[in-house]
């Protein structure tokens, strides 16, 4: 069975890249400090110190395993070659709700890097779906779990 493929921005690659290093380099350093210093005190059985360096440690690791499978099945969107004449991932879309006669502001992205309150869509959830290939001036009915909604889109521009 083929992994699913994260789709990523350059800027979210970047950002996992740094964060594995950080990971790797400074926090497992700090964590084997931590467990060597436990371990000098003595009686491990009853060492708070060291249980939570353990756990830790596991954790970290944990990470570290989840960003590796990330960037192993990373696909970088350039987007700088996004077609901005219609929606896709790596690009900012600017919507009209027309309920509410409130303009949002979305860029889309693969599932890996979205993040609502930062503005990042995923190109899978609702919104981002039903948007993806329209084009300025269109209107997009958004089927939710809250109901449907009807944007229309205002304008679409290079996120980076």
């Amino acid at each position: 069975m083929q992994e699913k493929k994260n789709i990523l921005t350059y800027e979210g690659l970047r950002k996992y890249e740094d964060e594995l290093h950080e990971l790797k380099v400074v926090r497992r350093q700090e964590v084997a400090q931590k467990i060597k210093e436990a371990r000098e005190q003595g009686d491990l059985s009853e060492n708070a110190e060291y249980d939570a360096a353990k756990d830790e440690q596991r954790d970290i690791e944990t990470r570290i395993e989840e960003l590796e499978k990330i960037l192993k099945n990373a696909e970088v969107v350039v987007e700088d070659e996004v077609d901005l004449k219609k929606i896709n991932i790596g690009c900012s879309v600017k919507i009209l709700d027309l309920e509410y006669s409130e303009e949002l502001t979305y860029k889309i992205v693969g599932s890996t890097e979205a993040n609502s309150l930062k503005g990042k869509i995923s190109n899978e959830s609702p919104v981002g779906k039903a948007l993806i290939g329209h084009k300025v001036g269109d209107t997009v009915d958004v089927e939710t779990q809250a109901g449907t909604f009807t944007y229309k889109v205002l304008g679409i521009t290079r996120s980076n």
